[in-house]
């Protein structure tokens, strides 16, 4: 939406001019499968589908946010404790933002927002992380004087998700909204991440990254979300650890035997998932800085095998009828051949893929695939420099 667009709608729902205009993009997973909540790599991009908003302080004491085509949500400042009625609600997502900002130290103030988005929600590309960083960017150029700078505010934004929104989710979605661009992230110590920004361009390597709409709905798959870090961390917690990274992979091996009879299957397979997928994104970032795609690609067929065989996050347990997910990556490799690649996109099991399709290829593979999954499925993107941003408009 044009920002003249967006200040006149601002206006016309609170009455007022926007002083500030905020944005946050989505992100794209590009490496690392399920590996940041076990402190592992990732190989993560901002994209160009983002959520944006016009702003201005209000002296009620309170953050209300008027998102187009949801009903307008407002917070008291007053009390910034976890509701649990809130739970699963954007209200969760805005009171935690502005209560980690209160923990912290920063100040926190009120303001009005309309929102509008166009990463749209349940697309794979984490339309949650973009709105707790829009809603975390706000507070910061507002009245933190952009003091805090985007690694905090990607933390603490996980914050309101895993402790407000109550969603056991990692760093990498908030970081790829709120930094920007490319970018290899090493989790090893989640206060302190590694972050190295790599210039690559897809869309000038004669390939376009497309997002495939399965067609599958999240809802009612918690349970199958939060059973991949409970599995793993279960395996962790027998070597006496906390999280797969601080668990010595030839350790692992050794006692697998172990692991199957305490653990059950799964568990191990999900384990040799997180092991194998970690160095997997080490030879990514090298590829993707040598401006090596063919072997970048390489490497995402064998993560998606590894999504697919070892940490099984295609097919919703016990699924026999609807089968989403598998149908779209078996059309996409079929499409595909030898050329391009193609993988779970994501927490998986519902939601998008992700493949990467020869330019000259592109039109003959969006047919096919919305003849199968429908119109609209196949989403062209493009890497977004930017992150979270805000600025002043008087």
């Amino acid at each position: 939406m044009e920002k003249r667009q967006l200040c006149e709608r601002f206006a016309a729902t609170f009455g007022a001019l926007a002083e500030y205009l905020a944005a946050a993009p989505g992100r794209t997973e590009l490496g690392g499968n399920h590996t940041d909540h076990q402190h592992g790599r990732v190989l993560a991009a901002a994209v160009d589908l983002v959520t944006q908003a016009a702003a201005a302080k209000n002296d009620r004491g309170q953050i209300c946010v008027q998102s187009e085509g949801y009903p307008r949500v407002t917070i008291d400042l007053g009390d910034l404790s976890p509701k649990a009625e809130e739970q699963g609600t954007t209200a969760a997502l805005i009171r935690g933002v502005a209560a980690r900002f209160q923990e912290l130290g920063y100040a926190v103030g009120g303001f009005d927002a309309y929102a509008v988005s166009t990463v749209l929600p349940g697309s794979g590309l984490s339309s949650s992380a973009a709105f707790e960083v829009l809603i975390g960017t706000i507070l910061n150029g507002m009245y933190a004087d952009g003091a805090v700078d985007a690694v905090e505010i990607a933390k603490i934004a996980q914050y309101a998700e895993n402790v407000y929104f109550g969603k056991p989710c990692g760093l990498m979605d908030q970081m790829a909204s709120s930094v920007g661009s490319v970018i290899g992230i090493d989790f090893a110590d989640p206060k302190q991440p590694v972050i190295k920004r790599i210039g690559f361009d897809f869309a000038k390597s004669g390939y376009a990254l497309c997002i495939i709409d399965s067609g599958a709905d999240h809802a009612d798959l918690t349970d199958e979300y939060a059973a991949i870090p409970r599995e793993m961390g279960a395996v962790a917690n027998l070597f006496g650890k906390t999280v797969l990274r601080e668990v010595d992979p030839a350790e692992f091996e050794a006692r697998l035997s172990e692991v199957r009879g305490q653990l059950g299957d799964r568990a191990a397979l999900r384990a040799m998932h997180f092991f194998a997928e970690n160095d997997r994104v080490v030879r990514e970032v090298e590829a993707l800085q040598n401006g090596d795609i063919l072997r970048y690609l390489e490497e995402v067929k064998a993560s998606g095998r590894s999504s697919w065989n070892l940490l099984q996050n295609i097919v919703p347990t016990g699924e026999t009828v609807r089968q989403n997910m598998a149908i779209a990556l078996a059309e996409a490799e079929r499409l595909l051949g030898d050329e391009g690649a193609c993988r779970v996109h994501g927490g998986g099991f519902a939601g998008t893929i992700q493949a990467f399709v020869p330019e000259n290829r592109l039109e003959a593979f969006r047919t096919g695939i919305e003849r199968v999954l429908g119109a609209g499925s196949c989403h062209v993107l493009n890497i977004r420099a930017n992150g979270g941003e805000i600025v002043t408009i008087r």
